[in-house]
């Protein structure tokens, strides 16, 4: 199939996955900060406490970029399979079979059987499409930012714990800097979403600490 025209590099990941990538950081990090709540923590627990924050929200990052790779695969041998469908079907009835799996439902209820008709005409006169999706430069550099975002999300949680020496000051400092993530994030999430952006934030709040405390409950 003929390449997607290229976006530039700041638009590899949709902004709806920035989001989730540092919103997952985050709420990672606060189980690991939170603990220090429970106790009065000495350097060393700090130094052990932010080696484990960096570490597992590397680790995660690593994940999430393997999955993000993986969604990638299935989501482009997806559109080829549908392509090929689209070419082979024999009426317009078992075109819009087709599309209704593959577009919106209004998208596919403004064609006509005519219409699909003329684009199966038109898609059978192309190139037969490639038997299977390979992974292009621009995917790997989506999984790069994938675990790169979810990994620099730590630092910010983590600093004051570098340059306070008080410990529950510190982690005043590192609960307010994580709910004001927290809030971006919901907030940016609700005015890409079309929902009340100041409602998305102070839910989003909500849901972090939700997380977080089922996180700590469980152990994590």
């Amino acid at each position: 199939m003929p390449q997607a025209v290229s976006r530039p590099i700041g638009a590899v990941l949709e902004p709806i996955e920035r989001i989730a990538e540092i919103l997952f950081g985050v709420i990672m990090t606060l189980t690991f900060t939170c603990s220090l709540a429970f106790g009065a923590a000495d350097r060393l627990q700090v130094r052990t406490m932010l080696i484990g924050a960096l570490g597992c929200n590397l680790a995660w990052g690593i994940i999430d970029a393997g999955m993000y790779l993986i969604t990638r695969i299935n989501a482009e041998s997806r559109k080829v399979a549908a392509v090929r469908a689209m070419r082979e079907a024999a009426t317009g009835s078992a075109a819009r079979r087709v599309l209704a799996d593959s577009l919106h439902p209004l998208l596919e209820s403004a064609l006509s059987n005519d219409q699909l008709e003329l684009i199966c005409q038109n898609l059978r006169q192309i190139p037969e499409p490639v038997e299977s999706f390979g992974l292009t430069n621009r995917d790997w550099l989506g999984a790069g930012s994938v675990c790169l975002l979810c990994f620099l999300s730590t630092f910010p949680i983590a600093i004051p714990f570098i340059f306070v020496s008080e410990t529950r000051f510190a982690l005043r400092i590192s609960n307010a800097v994580a709910v004001m993530l927290l809030a971006l994030c919901g907030y940016a999430f609700g005015y890409r979403s079309g929902i009340s952006p100041w409602v998305t934030a102070l839910s989003m709040v909500a849901f972090g600490a939700a997380m977080v405390g089922v996180a700590i409950a469980l152990g994590g």
